[in-house]
């Protein structure tokens, strides 16, 4: 071989097998290999341990030049220039340019497998709980309610499990909707914010923005804002107007009322402080109560309700009493 000719190095031939290396050093490549069959024989060789390191990561089959990066990168401190390439390294070093190629795909291979899709489940106790799913999704869930999820969403559609109550402001993606299964009611959307509560096997759907589909049994309900449907067990779906805003106080810590009737505003109270107010008068269930509780206690909304109706409340044992 004709030193004063060639600088022929492994990273030369790496870039001749890969198709990467310029015109002219494609011709010192060629000069070379027609120099001697050593040289002809070691390039062959080294194209034979190329093809064997993919054929045992076929899964890297796409990303061939990562892997020659990878086998590069690890050998460019101790590359000398070949020259007399057979005679002067042989068959160790082609074993062990073998095992480095062959190693750097299997390293890159394990650790750009994604691994399984597992489902989590969110679950709420005595407190509310916020989560933000992997599509940028988020979840506000009310205590004593749980979500299952997967922890990132596959296919054509991003399904999730609720038990309980919810508010759910989902990310747009109209190629890929958002499926929640509640009960035996499925309620579809692409991207918006609404509520879902289910109690004792009925299932209620507020929607706030964008449109809502509820599916049950074949049926399909459309829901606009300011908009709602009550799913019972075995009876036909029902839409109606919706203008209350106390179903969003476990979100906003507010209890708006706007000409709410007291009885409405009792239930939400019993069930955010588990209390049990009890209404004894039944001339008081319909009256009308405009005002907005801003994470008050308990005490100051029982107080302002009495003074604005002008009612007696007493405390027997458990039961706080509206008369």
């Amino acid at each position: 071989m004709r030193e004063q000719n060639f600088h022929i190095t492994d990273d030369l031939l790496v870039k001749y097998l890969l198709g990467e290396a310029s015109p002219q050093e494609v011709q010192d490549v060629e000069a070379w290999s027609g120099e001697s069959a050593d040289n002809r024989g070691y390039l062959e060789q080294l194209r034979l341990v190329w093809e064997t390191s993919k054929r045992l990561a076929p899964a890297l089959a796409a990303d061939e030049g990562a892997a020659w990066q990878r086998f590069k990168t690890r050998v460019e401190k101790e590359r000398p220039p070949v020259r007399s390439i057979v005679r002067s390294m042989g068959w160790l070093r082609i074993a062990a340019l073998f095992v480095i190629i062959a190693g750097a795909a299997l390293l890159f291979y394990l650790t750009t497998q994604e691994a399984a899709v597992q489902n989590l489940t969110l679950t709420a106790k005595q407190e509310a709980l916020i989560d933000t799913l992997s599509d940028g999704s988020v979840v506000t869930l009310n205590k004593h309610s749980s979500l299952t999820y997967p922890d990132r969403f596959e296919g054509s559609q991003r399904v999730v499990t609720l038990n309980g109550e919810a508010f759910f402001s989902v990310t747009p993606n109209k190629a890929k909707p958002f499926l929640i299964r509640v009960n035996d009611v499925t309620v579809k959307v692409v991207g918006t914010s609404f509520n879902i509560r289910s109690q004792n096997g009925k299932t209620e759907v507020i929607v706030e923005t964008g449109i809502v589909e509820v599916i049950h049994k074949n049926n399909v309900l459309r829901l606009k804002p300011k908009e709602k449907a009550v799913v019972q067990k075995d009876s036909a779906m029902v839409k109606t107007a919706e203008t209350e805003k106390l179903y969003n106080y476990y979100r906003t810590k507010e209890f708006v009322c706007d000409n709410t009737p007291l009885w409405k505003l009792v239930a939400v109270l019993n069930e955010a402080y588990g209390a049990n107010i009890v209404i004894e008068n039944e001339a008081l269930r319909s009256l009308p109560l405009t005002t907005t509780f801003n994470n008050e206690s308990l005490d100051r909304i029982l107080e302002i309700i009495r003074t604005t109706f002008d009612i007696t409340i007493t405390h027997q044992n458990d039961k706080i009493i509206l008369h």
